[in-house]
């Protein structure tokens, strides 16, 4: 599932965030909850243009993590250190190379830029989006701020709102914080832990989250509550 993102400057948005960005320093076991709330949200909602299916939605996630730029810079682009917190990534990790995320998108490195950031395409089925990532030396670590914007089908949009991608980019975070702090080498969505009671706790919290930013948004929060609990059931397993 594939909701897309946005920039700051785009005319007649929507915009709300959700949460401080703080993260504990100590290494150690992160907290999934203590994680999950410590990722700063932000959407953006444009409407739908001439001829468009559905509105131009952005989520923005910023979260700092407790080690050096070049560190997640690492982690970030190499294709042995992304298995081990995300997805095996296949492909030419390079300006201008071709990727593959196994079971997921496919598309093109766009913009790099060594230990600041890059952008790339994000095609999926018959949809095709932008992501942006710009890492920062921050207080005690780094600060990583991901923007997924691109167009969404109006009843995509109204199903599942922007918990659809917000929920899988909020799950890469934790994997990342654990890959970084523990070493672990798995993403926690293929380890007994996404099915585990903590792990459908996170993504019960996660949709709730990007629910409340929905409802900060401008969305009925009848529809941003509904929404919620159709992707908290897509994200566990029990969608009709």
């Amino acid at each position: 599932m594939t909701v897309p993102g946005s920039n700051d400057t785009r005319q007649d948005a929507a915009e709300t965030e959700t949460g401080p960005v703080e993260a504990t320093d100590a290494p150690g076991t992160p907290d999934p909850l203590g994680e999950c709330d410590s990722i700063e949200r932000r959407v953006f909602v444009t409407a739908a243009r001439p001829g468009a299916t559905g509105p131009n939605v952005a989520v923005r996630l910023t979260h700092r993590f407790p080690v050096q730029v070049t560190e997640l810079w690492d982690a970030l682009t190499r294709a042995d250190r992304l298995a081990q917190w995300f997805a095996p990534v296949s492909g030419e990790l390079r300006l201008g190379g071709h990727f593959q995320v196994e079971g997921n998108a496919g598309g093109s490195i766009e913009t790099c830029t060594p230990l600041e950031g890059f952008a790339v395409t994000w095609e999926f089925g018959d949809g095709a989006s932008i992501v942006t990532v710009g890492i920062a030396e921050s207080e005690g670590g780094t600060r990583l701020t991901l923007e997924h914007d691109g167009e969404v089908p109006e009843d995509f949009w109204r199903e599942f709102g922007p918990g659809a991608t917000g929920v899988g980019w909020d799950l890469a975070f934790f994997g990342l914080r654990q890959h970084l702090t523990t070493g672990a080498d798995a993403p926690p969505e293929t380890t007994e832990w996404a099915t585990s009671d903590e792990g459908l706790a996170f993504v019960a919290a996660s949709s709730g989250r990007w629910a409340d930013a929905s409802i900060a948004a401008g969305t009925e929060p009848s529809d941003a509550r509904a929404a919620r609990d159709r992707t908290t059931a897509f994200y566990v397993g029990e969608a009709e």
